[in-house]
């Protein structure tokens, strides 16, 4: 194995075991940058649902009060005019998913499914909790999920969820008398759940990883090929021509040229020393012969 491949050898090893760390290392932290861009966007989006909520509560409600007393509007509830708002979203963006998921709701639509219902229980069994984010896969790929507990805090609202014979009759005529009620005052009666898909900043956390990797591996190509050919000029060249000479002269062969020293390098000592010793085995040969 000549001196070129053993280095070759050396370095791809080298560049192997650096690889593995800085790979493992650059696709934690794009998939967390990609993670933390996710969980922002369904922030935003549990931001928009709130100031949906409350424009609905504070401005929309008011105007249509002498109304609700004759005919139940359900454009009057806060969650129904969020909900309604981010279903027109999903129309071009199905992928995203807002859902103000209830144990026992007013409106059937609102009641939760089996990972839904371990949300709002996990709030119900933790009163200090107050957000949770999690992860769970669809049939569109992998979901990011935050949820915010739905609690009951204003007296004003058991006035529709307590018993049937308290709650308007146009809100019992609409939904029935065994819908949505039975709500006790500070109890967490369901969460307000977003969800945000993560394939496409995974998938692109992924496409960074490997434009990284390539550029990593491009550089380290270009840096071999240029430390090959320096190596090949400045070492390997120079130590055939003085491995040649000295061939030649160990056979007894004194005329051979002399090898230029050039520059003053290991390797230009390296020749300075040979042809010196190269004249001194000639001179002793010449005296050797004369004597």
């Amino acid at each position: 194995m000549n001196l070129l491949l053993k280095f070759n050898l050396i370095l791809l090893v080298v560049f192997g075991i650096a690889l593995v760390p800085v790979a493992k290392l650059s696709k934690d932290l794009l998939q967390s940058n990609a993670r933390d861009q996710v969980t922002e966007n369904a922030r935003l989006m549990m931001d928009a649902a709130l100031a949906m909520r409350g424009y609905t509560n504070k401005q929309i409600k008011p105007l249509i009060a002498s109304q609700l007393a004759e005919k139940f509007l359900p454009q009057s509830v806060p969650a129904y005019s969020a909900t309604e708002i981010f279903n027109d979203l999903r129309v071009k963006n199905p992928q995203y998913a807002y859902k103000e998921a209830t144990l026992n709701p007013t409106n059937p639509r609102d009641r939760t499914v089996d990972w839904e219902a371990d949300v709002v229980n996990i709030f119900r069994g933790d009163a200090k909790k107050t957000e949770l984010i999690g992860e769970r896969d669809t049939p569109e790929g992998r979901s990011l999920y935050l949820a915010k507990p739905i609690r009951i805090t204003d007296p004003g609202c058991l006035g529709c969820h307590t018993t049937p014979d308290v709650a308007p009759a146009s809100m019992v005529a609409a939904y029935g008398p065994n819908n949505g009620f039975g709500w006790l005052l500070n109890e967490v009666v369901g969460a307000q759940i977003v969800s945000v898909p993560m394939a496409v900043p995974i998938e692109k956390a992924n496409s960074a990883l490997r434009r990284l990797i390539q550029s990593f591996a491009g550089v380290f190509a270009l840096t071999l090929v240029m430390l090959n050919l320096m190596l090949h000029f400045f070492v390997i060249r120079p130590i055939r021509q003085l491995a040649h000479v000295a061939n030649e002269v160990s056979t007894g062969n004194m005329d051979v040229p002399e090898v230029a020293a050039k520059g003053n390098d290991e390797v230009a000592a390296l020749t300075t020393s040979f042809n010196r010793m190269r004249i001194s085995l000639s001179k002793a040969l010449k005296m050797l012969e004369e004597g």
